[in-house]
């Protein structure tokens, strides 16, 4: 299938007012820099440019001068890499002196600095991410790289095994890139390529592995690639267990709009709170995303062994003792499920606790209250809070006046 591709929206980036005036700062007889990457090949598929990345002749201590002549503040974000950001108007462009690659091990590269556009593109890994837009609206393609967006297409510039090798991420980044831009295939010498050199992943640390994986987790053709993931042999590596492609499926159809890559793993990979241990130590987690992941595993525990169908009483009662989100997942993950049977009014609460339509329940006694009606400080406080608890979660967790004043006289009467 070939598209056409969005030359307008290509060259309104050009239009930019900041950006316009930070072409012409660094072009001219002597320097040229060009808009290369993300930004050119997201306009030319018309789809929304947040960052724009710059490509130049300069060296980087010629971007800081000509940064500073032209009134803009420059950042020496990755000066050994020959990337200077520099903020115009309030919006940072990340500029990049040309490179040659001089050696690399398959993590990093010893770099060159050159002044030929064709052979910085040739660097690059994919073809759709070779191309560049000079400041007289000029797109250049040394790599087929327009053939291969229109055909929307993911391709290794030149021979795969040697861009791998050259960063064996790439494996990932191809997956991935296939996931987000893809409408066909994997590119078959691609997909061979990263087969054969897979045993290279194992040298990258767990923490590039899991950026990749997340960003693939809530591309446009997650599933699909996932799928394909699986069927050569790289998913139960980078899992370390099981996968579960239904209910990845039910919670990408019910994140869609705002997709969050830790429920879609959840989803995929977690059964008990040991699969959240496990990936945590896999793939480098945070401890909010390891919780998140815990939460889940806890609720499905939970709920695959709930007998009773769940109501909106139910669900008010879970919310108050569980995660919303994980909540919500959980339910999207297991519909069709034979457990838990889930009822259309329990469904219809979570959808309002997760707007905020209406709050998650709160229990309306505090330690103060008892101490209030005559409770010494102490350990009974916290006994007679918990049994309050039990009794407000067995009753709907209602949180009206009336329903407060109550509970606390019979708090007090026991106590």
């Amino acid at each position: 299938m070939t598209e056409v591709l969005d030359r307008q929206a290509l060259l309104s980036l050009l239009e930019r007012p900041a950006l316009r005036r930070l072409l012409g700062a660094f072009n001219d007889d002597a320097e040229e820099t060009r808009i290369v990457g993300g930004a050119v090949r997201n306009a030319l598929l018309g789809r929304p440019v947040t960052e724009v990345d710059c490509t130049t002749t300069m060296l980087p201590e010629v971007i800081v001068e000509r940064a500073k002549a032209a009134g803009f503040k420059a950042v020496p974000t990755g000066i050994e890499h020959g990337t200077i950001t520099v903020i115009v108007d309030g919006e940072p462009y990340e500029i990049t002196t040309l490179r040659e690659d001089v050696e690399t091990d398959g993590r990093h590269a010893v770099v060159h600095f050159g002044r030929d556009f064709a052979l910085d593109a040739r660097r690059r890994d994919f073809t759709i991410n070779a191309l560049s837009l000079g400041l007289d609206g000029r797109l250049y393609d040394y790599t087929d790289g327009v053939a291969d967006l229109a055909d929307r297409r993911v391709r290794f510039i030149g021979d795969a095994h040697t861009r791998i090798r050259e960063d064996y991420l790439r494996i990932m980044r191809f997956f991935r890139f296939h996931a987000e831009y893809a409408q066909v295939d994997p590119d078959p010498e691609g997909l061979a390529a990263a087969g054969a050199e897979r045993q290279g992943l194992a040298i990258l640390s767990k923490e590039r592995i899991r950026h990749e994986l997340l960003k693939l987790l809530v591309a446009r053709r997650a599933e699909d690639t996932i799928r394909i993931l699986a069927d050569h042999g790289f998913l139960p590596w980078l899992l370390g267990g099981a996968a579960e492609f239904g209910r990845l499926s039910r919670v990408a159809a019910h994140d869609k709009d705002d997709p969050d890559p830790i429920w879609r793993l959840a989803a995929l990979a977690v059964t008990v709170e040991e699969d959240a241990d496990r990936l945590r130590e896999r793939l480098r987690l945070s401890n909010d995303e390891h919780r998140k992941l815990a939460a889940y595993a806890r609720l499905l525990s939970l709920l695959k062994t709930w007998a009773l169908p769940l109501d909106a009483m139910v669900v008010r009662r879970l919310a108050a003792d569980h995660d919303v989100e994980a909540l919500g997942t959980v339910l999207a993950a297991t519909a069709g499920e034979p457990f838990p049977i889930v009822h259309a009014d329990a469904r219809e609460a979570l959808d309002r606790l997760r707007s905020g339509a209406e709050p998650v329940p709160i229990l309306p006694l505090r330690g103060a209250d008892l101490v209030e009606g005559g409770v010494p400080k102490g350990p009974r406080i916290g006994e007679l809070l918990a049994q309050a608890r039990q009794a407000w979660l067995a009753e709907g967790c209602l949180t009206d006046e009336a329903y407060a004043k109550d509970l606390l006289r019979r708090v007090l009467e026991q106590a």
